[in-house]
């Protein structure tokens, strides 16, 4: 197979995917605050476990995903994933309450399985001197996805609401014809493995993660990362909304230029920057610059600063292909499933608890308090700090490669 071919289809894919993932954004804190029949702020909770609920069931179902895309193939199970997802997009446009929104995210969760799939199939088709290089691509599929869904979204939300949903359902459903008659099997016959129900669920993906004990604290970095990165997913629209007025057109048109920002970083400077200082320092780098530039978003006085600080923002995403790339290298080629999906299931962790305590403590700075006691940037100086703690470890964990 042509694995340059195979790596520009997946990738298409994942644009797609992630375009209809971003379009929902701007929209849904504004539905889950209807639907509760709340304030804006007050919807915060509301929707850290709406956010949590989707996490929960990615974290319950990826290392099942991951099991069953090394036992039957990628495409099936990378087809099934898309067809839940487009159920879910039309479930939510449809939902009338609270509780149907969650039940909704539920489903989307469940079927999550596109990350996982995504990131296995690039291990199939990678060598590993330039897995490093097409994990960023996955990052640059996503960051192009959130160009053109967040912009899409906060246009349409000015109009209804409830529309962006539709759209991203029927972008799904698309792009599972485009898997079903394109998209080619990257795992051969002879390399699939016997499924095992033990290795794959979540409890079982955490056990697995034992055989690595060298790389113990590369998987609490990869916890920290994603933790931290709750803060920009979770509280973006509250931040600005709320501190700086903005319109949902405005948010989405902000994300958009967060994803232009990530794309270029990812797709065209992450192998680059790999290749010329190895994984490590590249991880580095990536983590310092996190922890810079949430800092500095936190303490923003005036909306065009975060347009300034999506820069050094966007270079935050070289070290989930950095670490990724370390870790991959060390499994063997029939685990590559297991390992990604037991990573995503990290990712879910991290979106299971992050949500709620980002959203908890945006609430702590804003609800009931005068606009000049204030404090929308809590989530970002939290996720600062988390960022700092993974930097350190990284530096202790990698300081004997």
């Amino acid at each position: 197979m042509n694995s340059k071919a195979a790596i520009l289809f997946i990738l298409i894919t994942i644009v797609i995917d992630s375009t209809g993932l971003g379009i929902i954004i701007p929209s849904l804190p504004s539905l889950v605050a209807e639907a509760a029949d709340v304030t804006l702020e007050e919807s915060s909770a509301y929707y850290g476990y709406i956010v949590m609920s989707y996490a929960l069931m990615q974290f319950i179902f990826s290392p099942l995903i991951g099991g069953l895309s090394d036992r039957y193939g990628r495409k099936p199970v990378l087809l099934l994933s898309l067809f839940g997802l487009a159920v879910d997009y039309v479930f939510m446009y449809y939902a009338p309450s609270l509780i149907w929104l969650v039940v909704g995210r539920c489903i989307s969760g469940a079927f999550g399985a596109s990350f996982t799939t995504a990131a296995a199939y690039i291990a199939d088709v990678s060598s590993p001197e330039n897995k490093t290089k097409n994990f960023g691509y996955i990052g640059a599929a996503f960051g192009i996805g959130f160009v053109l869904g967040p912009a899409i979204g906060g246009f349409l939300a000015d109009y209804d609401l409830r529309s962006p949903f539709m759209f991203a359902a029927i972008l799904s459903g698309l792009n599972m014809l485009y898997g079903l008659f394109v998209l080619k099997e990257s795992l051969p016959v002879e390399k699939r493995r016997k499924f095992n129900l033990l290795r794959s669920n979540p409890i079982g993906a955490v056990f697995q993660m034992r055989k690595y004990k060298n790389l113990a604290g590369l998987f609490a970095v990869f916890f920290l990362y994603y933790f931290a990165a709750m803060a920009i997913q979770t509280g973006w629209v509250y931040y600005t909304e709320g501190k700086f007025l903005w319109s949902k057109t405005d948010v989405g048109l902000s994300l958009a230029v967060v994803g232009i920002c990530i794309a270029i970083v990812q797709g065209g400077l992450t192998g680059r920057i790999a290749k010329t200082f190895g994984n490590i320092r590249t991880g580095m780098l990536g983590l310092l610059l996190f922890f810079l530039s949430d800092l500095a978003i936190a303490f923003a006085s005036e909306g065009w600063m975060l347009y300034v600080l999506m820069i050094p923002y966007a270079f935050t995403g070289l070290a989930g292909p950095a670490v990724r790339s370390i870790m991959s290298n060390n499994t063997a080629d029939d685990e590559q499933g297991e390992l990604q999906g037991s990573l995503t299931s990290i990712m879910s962790l991290a979106e299971i608890i992050g949500p709620p305590v980002m959203m908890w403590v945006f609430g702590m700075t804003t609800i009931g308090l005068a606009e000049h006691e204030r404090f929308y940037g809590s989530p970002f100086l939290l996720g600062s700090l988390v960022v700092l703690i993974a930097l350190v470890i990284f530096a202790f964990s990698t300081r004997k490669k």
